[in-house]
């Protein structure tokens, strides 16, 4: 069986194991095969260890933006949106999971990619839509380059204009253009490691930062705080559309969560009301909404694209607080970036200059682009808050939102959907 291309073979069936369930063609399922049993990692991750990798992956960037998407709901609102948001989250990560171990167990595979699935289900799903499946890869793919393109473009601007702080304060003012300008080489430095265990150690350093930098942030958050009247409970109408694609890009982990599943020994136990899944999940949305309220509450319509630039540049603390989540978010630039890369040179790339004695100066130049890329929509962009909110609504909104729900319905089509066509 083959998880590329067209939909898989189905030859070497019998009417003895086989169950015919669907009626959208000649598709036969296997109900016997489960195809958690036959995924084959060198390295399976524990239920322990992928809810620690789940939390570790969400914690980033987008926690620290929280606080500025307060201002633009309001405490109120905030609060109870952040949690719909994680619950919406939440249920299509679970249909995007259980969509595709459905096509995995039709078509006998222990593994499909996000966009493969996307292109089987579209090929069996209604007539309407069959006729996107030829395009279904290049169009998942590319709205996954784009996100990551996206999170690492939100990674420089961040880095620069904490570094511009500091610098600011002890030498001279410059432009957070210029800043981006003299990160462009030690990024792609970092992105021409090829191998992800060099970057591990690494990675779990940047984690430990994080989780260090959050906990004296709150420090800071929780000193002397302004009473709940002077806040707004719902902020202007007009302003959601910035809130829901900060709390998306914050909570939305579609990649992740997908791997984190693949890789796992008991997969079964990532779904389901107490799994992996929903606790992690409930886990983010509380400590999201709580760093949305605080901050929203400390700061007010003063809350920063970064809630780092709203700490005091004076003291040695606020400073440190800068760097520790400079050096992790930089550390993190590299992980975010081996994804988009990843995509373009093995998936579209990679066959073309296989007999090459090029191949690996090809592959560091698309390493190369990719940085130059995204160095030169931050110094377009140079606004943290709206470039959050735009790959959020935008990419977020698609990739985990969107295409899980057709994925769905694709599956469940013509006889496995609710009363009136409803999944």
């Amino acid at each position: 069986m083959s998880s590329s291309g067209g939909s898989p073979s189905k030859k070497g069936t019998t009417s003895v194991d086989m169950q015919i369930f669907a009626t959208n063609g000649n598709t036969i399922v296997d109900e016997s095969y489960d195809p958690h049993l036959h995924r084959n990692r060198p390295h399976p991750t524990t239920n322990f260890e992928t809810l620690v990798h789940l939390l570790k992956g969400s914690l980033g960037t987008g926690i620290l933006a929280m606080p500025q998407a307060f201002y633009n709901a309001g405490y109120i609102s905030g609060v109870v949106n952040t949690i719909l948001i994680g619950i919406l989250c939440t249920y299509c990560l679970h249909v995007l999971v259980q969509a595709q171990y459905a096509l995995c167990k039709r078509h006998r595979v222990p593994i499909l990619t996000y966009p493969i699935s996307m292109k089987i289900a579209l090929e069996e799903g209604p007539e309407c839509l069959r006729r996107f499946a030829p395009y279904a890869v290049v169009i998942v793919d590319g709205f996954m380059i784009v996100y990551q393109l996206g999170i690492c473009c939100v990674y420089i601007v961040f880095v620069a204009t904490n570094i511009k702080q500091l610098v600011d304060y002890y030498w001279l003012e410059l432009d957070v253009k210029i800043h981006c300008l003299i990160l462009l080489v030690p990024l792609i430095g970092i992105n021409m490691i090829r191998n992800l265990k060099v970057l591990a150690p690494f990675s779990t350093l940047a984690n430990l930062i994080t989780f260090v930098g959050i906990g004296l942030i709150l420090a800071y958050i929780l000193d002397d705080v302004p009473p709940i009247s002077e806040r707004q409970p719902v902020a202007e109408l007009g302003k959601f559309p910035l809130f829901f694609g900060t709390t998306l890009f914050a909570l939305e982990a579609v990649g992740v969560i997908i791997a984190l599943e693949n890789n796992m020994a008991t997969p079964k136990s990532f779904g389901g009301s107490c799994g992996v899944l929903n606790v992690g999940m409930i886990v983010i949305v509380f400590l999201y909404a709580g760093m949305g309220f605080l901050g929203y509450l400390k700061y007010g319509a003063e809350s920063a694209g970064s809630i780092t630039l709203n700490l005091p540049q004076e003291e040695i603390m606020s400073q440190s607080i800068r760097v520790l989540f400079a050096i992790a978010i930089f550390i993190s630039y590299g992980l975010q970036c081996y994804v988009p890369v990843d995509i373009i040179w093995n998936v579209y790339l990679v066959e073309k200059y296989r007999d090459s004695n090029n191949k690996l100066v090809y592959e560091m130049l698309v390493r190369i682009v990719v940085v130059i890329t995204t160095f030169l929509l931050a110094v377009a962009i140079p606004r943290l808050g709206l470039f959050i909110s735009l790959f959020g609504a935008f990419c977020l909104s698609a990739l985990g939102i969107a295409f899980p729900a057709i994925m769905e319905i694709c599956v469940l089509w013509p006889d496995k959907l609710g009363p009136g066509k409803i999944t």
